[in-house]
């Protein structure tokens, strides 16, 4: 009697795991077939020097500036000066925000406590108040689900060819800097380790001129959807990157240069200039460094 109660008991436990695996497994499909949750898109993060409160207002300043781009797919707001009137206004338009020291763990170095102390600024925006500016400025929020981005990027600096990969550690500093360009804009993007190259035999001269049919079944291995080609060659007058990106995207290949910025930068202006054609804002245009403020790396 009691082994039947027993073996009724692990019945019963499996059918309940058995239940649990099948409507997790179902929730999980459910959550990959959504679009990206539009309070993602609302998000964004700035780094910021110490907790006062005025550089947490150009903190936020920036952050909505960043989240008007990341939230409509319009890298063309970079920079645009219409933004200069809601720039000054920016807590207005705040939801909540936290800190994060990018020092945690570290002594405080100065006798003035955390003011020179670094931190990122997680800023989270009220999505009526941006869908407002964004129709005001003649844009609507990109709230479709947006597509993976398989990326091949190829770096030259003088005798030097460089490709980022998923596991190269020569390209360390770039593929966190293509990632975080990536999380900026709200997009996801896949990259190509060492062995995948070698095996599809994809050089620095295909990427050139990319052949797209060609690439196209390499990224959907990778779990890319769209194929985005980044050719950079440092310039040493200009000191900074002179950059194409190409992508083929609706039927034609879409085309855009940048010259003397650094390599986040580019990819930020990258990955953006993805996003504004997959969004159906209009191709990228050309960009230099005299046209933005030059930052780290």
């Amino acid at each position: 009697m009691i082994d039947l109660q027993n073996a009724r008991g692990r019945t019963a436990l499996i059918d309940r795991v058995v239940l649990w695996i099948f409507l997790t497994a179902m929730l999980t499909w459910c959550v990959g077939a959504m679009p990206a949750a539009a309070t993602d898109l609302y998000s964004t993060k700035v780094a910021v020097t110490g907790q006062g409160e005025p550089n947490r207002m150009t903190g936020f300043a920036a952050a909505l500036e960043n989240v008007l781009i990341k939230a409509s797919g319009a890298e063309k707001l970079n920079g645009d000066r219409r933004l200069a009137a809601y720039k000054p206004k920016a807590k207005d338009f705040v939801k909540s925000f936290s800190y994060r020291d990018q020092f945690f763990g570290k002594p405080i170095r100065d006798e003035q406590g955390t003011r020179d102390r670094p931190f990122d600024l997680t800023v989270d925006f009220a999505e009526d108040r941006i869908d407002e500016i964004l129709r005001t400025l003649g844009l609507k929020p990109w709230l479709s689900r947006r597509p993976s981005l398989a990326v091949f990027v190829e770096m030259e600096q003088g005798a030097k060819s460089t490709f980022v990969t998923a596991d190269g550690s020569q390209s360390d500093l770039q593929r966190e800097a293509l990632v975080a360009a990536a999380e900026k804009r709200g997009m996801s993007v896949v990259l190509p380790d060492a062995a995948v190259l070698a095996k599809s035999n994809i050089t620095g001269a295909a990427l050139k001129t990319p052949s797209f049919p060609a690439l196209a079944p390499v990224a959907t291995a990778l779990g890319g959807e769209v194929v985005l080609v980044g050719h950079l060659v440092w310039d040493d007058r200009e000191l900074g990157w002179a950059t194409q990106w190409q992508m083929a995207s609706g039927g034609q290949t879409h085309r855009w240069q940048m010259r003397g910025l650094t390599f986040d930068e580019t990819f930020r202006r990258g990955i953006g200039g993805a996003a504004q054609i997959l969004s159906g804002n209009g191709d990228p245009v050309a960009r230099s460094a005299a046209a933005t403020e030059k930052k780290p790396h």
